[in-house]
């Protein structure tokens, strides 16, 4: 399984587009897996509540994923899926309210 974070109006448009882009600077789109994706969240959404939490069905992706190392600060050996092309709409299976976790335990039932 893997995760994206996105605000709730970013998934709306996304979803009305058939899928989440790459960011145009890195190529790709940012994923984590459920026992990382507490780093991008408290890094990039921390004190907002209108995140969601997109689990992804691996399988049902066209383009490759990488893992690859975060960014500074993350855990050095830590490595994060990247994928290289659009996010099909189709591959999310659920899209679930973000609740601002402090840890991976903390996740919301998925």
């Amino acid at each position: 399984m893997l995760l994206h974070l996105c605000t709730v109006e970013d998934w709306d448009t996304a979803a009305a587009r058939g899928g989440v882009d790459p960011l145009p600077e890195v190529g790709f789109v940012h994923l984590s897996t459920p026992d990382q994706v507490h780093l991008p969240a408290q890094r990039l959404f921390a004190g907002r509540d209108d995140v969601l939490l997109l689990v992804v069905d691996e399988d049902r992706l066209t383009d490759p994923v990488r893992y690859e190392p975060g960014v500074p600060g993350d855990p050095e050996s830590m490595r994060f899926p990247h994928l290289y092309g659009r996010l099909p709409a189709a591959a999310v299976v659920r899209a679930v309210p973000w609740p601002e976790p402090r840890t991976a335990t903390d996740l919301p039932a998925l």
